[in-house]
């Protein structure tokens, strides 16, 4: 007994109808249009959408990405900058330790408002023992700062140069601090052969006051409540 086979499609059939969905289409209603255009416009319009903003969100992420990459460089150097602090944190902690102590030794150097008289006399007496005439020893306006109070005293000897460096080098020696500033030298009178005249400020400091602490919080307060006004 023959058997039957199965029909064989109809290609050209089938393109020719599938072409013919796609003619005559009406832009202004889609609608109206056949299932495939329809179904094909869809998938066009998903797609396109999808596209759009991928692209638009992408374009977000990005500019985070960014931020964070910045971010994250900052966060880098701000722990390697406590890094580095916190692996020399031993050492910062002895030299602090160090600072402190010259500070104590420099404030031991510095005399009370009571000793100031005593500590005149030895610039006094620096000179004398090295045989310079005093010309001009004239202590000036007391200075007060924040912490300490500085005295300025106008000095002129004469002698000779040796000498004057011998006294300046006893001054810088002196216990307490004293420094010399503005220093001029120039040929003593014409009666002193051979003599020179060191006209200079030095400088002493001494501790405040209990009274004079008080006075100065006080100026500090009173300057900051006007600064308010």
């Amino acid at each position: 007994m023959a058997t039957r086979s199965a029909p064989r499609p109809d290609f050209a059939r089938m393109q020719e109808q599938l072409q013919r969905q796609f003619q005559n289409l009406d832009p202004k209603d889609p609608s109206l249009w056949p299932i495939l255009p329809r179904v094909l416009l869809c998938l066009f319009i998903a797609a396109a959408v999808a596209v759009f903003l991928w692209f638009f969100k992408l374009s977000e992420y990005e500019e985070e990405l960014t931020a964070e990459r910045t971010t994250e460089q900052t966060l880098r150097e701000d722990y390697q900058k406590k890094l580095v602090k916190a692996v020399s944190l031993d050492m910062l902690k002895k030299q602090r330790e160090q600072v402190q102590q010259y500070v104590t030794q420099l404030e031991k150097q510095l005399p009370s408002k009571a000793e100031m008289s005593a500590l005149l006399s030895d610039i006094n007496q620096a000179g004398l023992g090295r045989s310079l005439q005093f010309e001009l020893f004239r202590p000036g306006q007391v200075v007060v700062k924040d912490y300490y109070a500085e005295l300025p005293i106008a000095i002129r000897v004469t002698g000779r140069y040796h000498d004057i460096g011998a006294f300046a080098a006893d001054v810088a020696n002196l216990s307490r601090i004293v420094t010399l500033n503005n220093i001029a030298l120039a040929p003593a009178s014409k009666e002193g052969a051979g003599n020179l005249a060191m006209e200079a400020t030095a400088r002493t400091f001494r501790y405040l006051d209990p009274e004079e602490i008080q006075a100065q919080k006080a100026a500090t307060q009173d300057k900051k409540k006007a600064g308010a006004k």
